[in-house]
């Protein structure tokens, strides 16, 4: 392989920020405005394709190819001889409704050690590409070009596609369609609205781009924690809180809650021995039985995304109410980790349902990919 860019590649980034921003206040190198396009919930990729050779790979710069042998197939067969591209890699199911939406769990399953699992889900559960920037094309680097430069090249390059795996997102600089499709297309499961500066290079690892995510909160009952890595027996840290919702079938895990500092991590681990008891007594200890990774994601198992991680965790009895933050569900858990936010003693655990969740209205990923029509 023999392209201007070549791997590794750190993809550029994006910092959060609230609400939709004005593209008029954005001036970059010179050039005025934001190209906005919808935030996708999958593995964020960059494709290095030339002629028959391709290697994808993670934000993290670790390979992808492995995992996904259809999509290999299908670059070679829908993509330029010699490109690389900045992407994300998804898989969409349609629902017992007929709406077709992303699934991130699913797509999890792909990354799996044995090859003939892997040969059985890509044809089981197979995975799409889509391209949202453009860092080489044949032999000419794309990297120093401002963004407005880079996009109407992958206009011209990849405007032919249809029908997938591989796509070319839409775009549009118009805040208020951004607007529309931030509240619309999260019921496709897509993560929100990312903002890019017309006049921004591709900034390897940096934080060029703007993403504008849903931010939700929810009381949930605190049903146990895990120690943080650096806890000690002479100073225990708390790592994270697990989470549950009732339901009819009783408490059901939820989440986790984390990102504390090392002095709240002190702090909440010894508020929180008082409520300390046997699994016995909980209501997971129904769960002990599970040693091994399973599909209810019960807490304290292990899976393949654990890597052999203590994942035991302290019963607390479920007594306390917390308010977190989250921006959306997969299922019936939080889709990321939820954020502490403050207790709530006004709160009666018992109370704490999913009916309280809002639900996004059901909208089918095919009209995102197709542009509307």
């Amino acid at each position: 392989m023999d392209l201007p860019v070549m791997p590794p590649v750190q993809p550029m980034l994006a910092k959060a920020v609230k609400g939709v921003p004005d593209p008029s206040k954005t001036v970059v190198g010179g050039i005025a405005g934001l190209s906005f396009e919808p935030k996708w919930d999958g593995f964020r990729c960059l494709v290095f394709k030339d002629g028959d050779e391709v290697e994808l790979t993670s934000r993290n710069t670790k390979p992808l190819t492995r995992y996904f042998p259809e999509l290999v197939t299908a670059i070679r067969e829908q993509l330029p001889e010699r490109c690389v591209l900045d992407g994300e890699v998804f898989v969409a199911l349609d629902r017992p409704d007929g709406v077709r939406r992303l699934e991130f769990e699913v797509l999890q399953e792909r990354i799996h050690p044995a090859a003939s699992r892997v040969t059985m889900l890509a044809e089981k559960t197979p995975a799409s590409f889509v391209a949202f920037d453009l860092l080489a094309l044949g032999d000419d680097s794309y990297l120093d070009r401002p963004f407005v430069e880079r996009r109407a090249a992958l206009v011209e390059a990849l405007g032919g596609l249809s029908g997938g795996p591989c796509y070319l997102t839409r775009t549009t600089d118009d805040p208020g369609v951004a607007e529309e499709w931030f509240h619309q297309f999260e019921g496709a499961g897509l993560d929100g609205v990312v903002a890019k500066p017309l006049g921004a290079p591709y900034t390897e690892g940096g934080r060029t781009m703007l993403k504008i995510k849903h931010e939700r909160t929810a009381d949930v009952v605190v049903a146990g924690y895990r120690e943080h890595k650096t806890s000690t027996p002479e100073k225990p840290l708390l790592g994270s809180l697990l989470l549950g919702l009732y339901t009819d079938d009783g408490l059901q895990h939820v989440g986790v809650s984390a990102s504390f500092t090392a002095a709240r991590r002190a702090e909440l681990i010894e508020e929180l021995q008082e409520l300390v008891c046997p699994i016995e007594e909980h209501p997971w200890g129904r769960w002990q039985e599970f040693l091994t990774a399973n599909p209810d994601r019960v807490p304290g198992t292990q899976s393949r995304w654990s890597q052999g991680k203590d994942l035991s965790f302290t019963p607390l009895r479920p007594e306390r109410v917390l308010e977190v933050k989250y921006d959306a569900m997969e299922g019936r858990r939080f889709r990321h980790t939820a954020h502490f936010k403050r207790w709530r003693p006004d709160r009666d655990p018992e109370s704490c349902g999913y009916d309280q969740l809002e639900q996004p209205v059901s909208y089918d990923l095919s009209s995102v990919l197709s542009g509307g029509e």
